[in-house]
């Protein structure tokens, strides 16, 4: 039963869907029935809703049919408009067709048109994307093509700037492109060829600053030259301003341009033209000739591109090797002056370009990597110097060299470099010089005295007068009293000698010049060195012409009174130094001069040459004797070569009027001494093996001629006969044998108030054997006369005593 209820219960239910699903299928839009009709199939009541179904399609039927049977006449009228609708309809449809063909046909050029309208639409929009595109991709060409242009043009570091921009920023925006990948590939290779090109350019740099360092280094020496000048006025005149610029005015300008860098810069790598100024014009700096644009810009790409390391070892590596190939000097290099000049040129050329490299940029070079060059360019510019200076032999080369050496210095030191053993150098080329100076002088001394005429100067006006006076300090009021004409006492070279002298001082002075010394330094110098030029090189000039073989006793008597006016003009000299030294010579230290003792050597040695030179002619005039030493006959005259002779020597005393007193005395007392002594040689010679007393007594004749040559008193200032005294060996021999006293000589010798105290007994021997000979052979056929016997047994009687005294004397 229950189950009974439960049936009917489900059925129930079952009809009442079936009744809300038809109701819905009744008033839903057909599109969405379709879930209506799923969850009826889903359902197990499948044929009862198709039976509901059923009955209600008819239930609908039945009212249609109603309603149709209701409305059937309207239906029919319906239909019949219909009927005529249609037949509008048609005609509609021909008019619309009619008019779709017209449309068709007038619509194919407007269907053209917008295809083509559609296809410009498409290419707009294509063109519009490849704008885009290409705007993105331009400013990555644009900085290519300017990269490449700044390449072209060398602009090297913009370019590393553009290059690093194209990197990092326009190229990631279009990566996506093939060009991009080939510019982005092409990048490091483009690197390598900014780095290798700025390192030609600083190659090409080195090459043009190793080639124009002279020049870089003439500017920079002229500069100096201008600045020493201008100090000099500046110390002759009151000081107004001071015009002088300062090593850090000199690098304003650097400092200017490196705020512009390189970078910025588009000069070529090298030296700028500089055309050659006028004298007068201001002389360019020496900076101002060189670009250095190409080592800034190369040191800004390697620092860039993280290789600064590698730049700067490559530098000074480069620098060095120029250094050694500027400081090896040309062979002949002390051939000229300009030799010189270039050399350092190169070298200042060379350290002003590093220290403005030191100042200018942060590390390349530093004050060690200077100095460590510097010290390397000293020490072989010394030897070179010091090597080629010793082949000059002209000192006004060696001057001039001098002057560029401190020129030389004086520019380095103006960048900072210390010079202290340039001028000590300076100090050995100063001995040098004066060796040159000295060689020099030699030749003109050597003309002086050669060309002169050892006359005194003769005078015939006031003017000449006054001419000698002005060349050399001389004061005699006896002479300036005499009318004119008149003679100086000494020849021409002595105020030539004199003002050559001070001529070789001002040579000294020019030397000492800029060297930074003290005065009394230069004093010294001066002093030392005109010494030298006295004691040797005047001394031997005066030694040689003395000593010449064809030299006459007039030139020597002259030398001597030209010596003594030089001796006393010593004191002058001494004062000429002072005044242009303006140190004192009673300043302790003060070198003396030594000219008194050069000008007393010279004339000692000229009075030496007078006696020999005497003597010599008095030889000359012996040589014409010729003594018959066997003769028994008197001429009752003096022989007349020795007559000449005497006269020969009147006329030379009487020459000797000028000389010093007892120059004169003691040339005639050594002439005579000279004679007598000769004449004594000549009677005693071996060769005179025999002799008789007539020859003897001839020959006391020419003895006598001498005495009272000597008594005459040929020079003045001997006492009564000191002059005599020369011949009083001959004379007491002489006595002795013509007055044949030998009892005498005999009993008084030994005794000091002897009457033949200057015989000596050998003497008397010897001209007794002589005489005894020359008695034989005369006597050899009257040997038998008692006189001639006797008298030969007296000869040998003298003989054996003196022999005897001879003997004795000697035990």
């Amino acid at each position: 039963m229950e189950r009974g209820k439960m049936a009917e219960a489900e059925s129930l239910e079952s009809a009442a869907e079936h009744e809300r699903i038809l109701r819905e299928i009744e008033s839903t839009d057909t599109a969405c029935i379709g879930p209506t009709l799923r969850s009826v199939y889903d359902g197990e009541e499948h044929g009862r809703f198709m039976e509901k179904l059923e009955t209600r399609i008819r239930n609908h039927d039945r009212e249609i049919e109603k309603m149709c049977n209701f409305h059937y006449q309207g239906f029919v009228d319906s239909i019949t408009e219909l009927l005529k609708v249609r037949g509008e309809a048609q005609k509609l449809k021909n008019q619309v067709t009619d008019t779709n063909r017209k449309l068709q046909q007038e619509g194919k050029e407007l269907v053209i048109a917008m295809e083509e309208l559609k296809q410009c639409r498409l290419q707009q929009r294509n063109i519009s994307a490849t704008v885009d595109k290409l705007m993105l991709c331009l400013p990555v060409l644009e900085m290519y093509s300017k990269l490449r242009d700044q390449m072209k043009t060398k602009r090297h570091y913009p370019a590393l700037k553009t290059l690093e921009h194209l990197e990092h920023t326009y190229l990631p925006q279009v990566s996506h492109y093939r060009f991009c990948k080939v510019m982005v590939d092409n990048i490091p290779k483009l690197r390598e060829e900014i780095k290798d090109v700025s390192m030609s350019d600083l190659k090409d740099f080195l090459e043009s600053i190793r080639k124009h360092s002279d020049k870089i280094g003439e500017t920079a020496m002229k500069q100096a030259q201008q600045q020493r000048n201008l100090d000099n006025i500046v110390l002759q005149q009151p000081r107004i301003g001071s015009k002088r610029k300062s090593k850090k005015d000199v690098y304003t300008i650097f400092d200017t341009e490196m705020e512009n860098t390189s970078p910025k810069s588009e000069q070529d790598s090298g030296i700028l033209d500089v055309e050659d100024e006028e004298d007068d014009e201001e002389v360019p700096g020496a900076q101002d000739l060189v670009d250095f644009s190409p080592v800034y810009r190369c040191l800004h790409i390697y620092s860039v591109l993280g290789a600064r390391e590698t730049f700067e070892n490559y530098y000074r590596k480069q620098r060095r090797k120029q250094a050694r190939l500027v400081l090896q000097p040309p062979s002949n290099m002390h051939e000229t002056l300009d030799g010189y000049r270039k050399y350092f040129n190169q070298i200042v050329g060379f350290f002003v370009v590093e220290d403005h490299i030191l100042h200018t940029t942060q590390g390349l070079v530093n004050r060690a990597y200077i100095d460590e060059l510097w010290e390397m360019a000293l020490s072989k510019t010394i030897a070179a110097l010091r090597t080629h200076s010793s082949y000059c032999s002209d000192p006004n080369l060696v001057l001039d060299l001098k002057n560029l050496i401190v020129l030389f210095a004086d520019t380095l030191q103006v960048y900072g470099f210390p010079v202290n053993q340039l001028f000590d150098m300076l100090l050995e080329i100063r001995d040098q010089y004066s060796e040159t100076l000295l060689k020099k002088w030699a030749g003109i001394f050597r003309n002086i005295l050669d060309s002169d005429n050892y006359s005194p100067i003769p005078v015939t006006s006031e003017d000449m007068y006054k001419k000698v006076v002005g060349q050399f300090p001389f004061q005699d009021t006896e002479l300036e009293k005499q009318p004119f004409p008149k003679k100086f006492p000494f020849s021409e070279f002595v105020p030539k000698v004199y003002n050559q002298i001070k001529e070789f001082i001002y040579a000294c002075l020019k030397f000492s010049e800029d060297l930074h010394l003290s005065s009394t330094e230069v004093d010294d110098m001066i002093r030392k060195s005109t010494n030298l030029l006295l004691t040797r090189t005047l001394s031997n000039s005066l030694q040689n012409v003395i000593k010449r073989k064809n030299i006459g006793l007039t030139e020597l008597v002259q030398i001597i009174i030209n010596t003594t006016h030089l001796e006393k003009s010593c004191k002058y000299l001494e004062e000429f130094i002072t005044n242009i030294t303006n140190v004192l010579p009673e300043t302790v230290h003060t070198t003396k001069l030594y000219g008194t003792t050069t000008f007393k050597d010279a004339r000692h040695a000229a009075e030496e040459e007078i006696y020999t030179n005497l003597n010599q002619k008095i030889d000359q005039f012996l040589q014409l004797a010729d003594y018959d030493w066997m003769t028994g006959d008197l001429d009752n005259k003096a022989s007349d070569y020795l007559i000449d002779l005497i006269a020969f020597l009147r006329s030379t005393f009487a020459v000797f009027t000028h000389l010093p007193g007892k120059v004169a005395q003691t040339a005639c007392m050594s002439a005579c001494k000279h004679l007598a002594t000769s004449l004594m040689q000549l009677l005693l010679e071996a060769e005179v093996r025999q002799l008789t007393l007539g020859a003897l007594q001839q020959f006391n004749l020419d003895v006598r001629e001498c005495e009272q040559f000597a008594r005459s008193g040929p020079v003045p200032g001997f006492q009564e006969d000191t002059l005599q005294l020369a011949f009083i060996d001959l004379r007491q021999l002489l006595d002795l044998f013509i007055q044949w006293d030998w009892s005498t000589y005999l009993a008084d010798y030994g005794q000091p108030n002897c009457k033949y105290l200057r015989v000596n007994p050998v003497t008397a021997l010897t001209l007794l054997e002589k005489m005894k000979d020359a008695s034989r052979k005369n006597n050899m056929f009257a040997q038998f006369r008692k006189n001639e016997r006797d008298k030969q047994k007296l000869i040998d009687t003298v003989a054996k005593q003196l022999r005897g005294l001879i003997s004795s004397h000697h035990l």
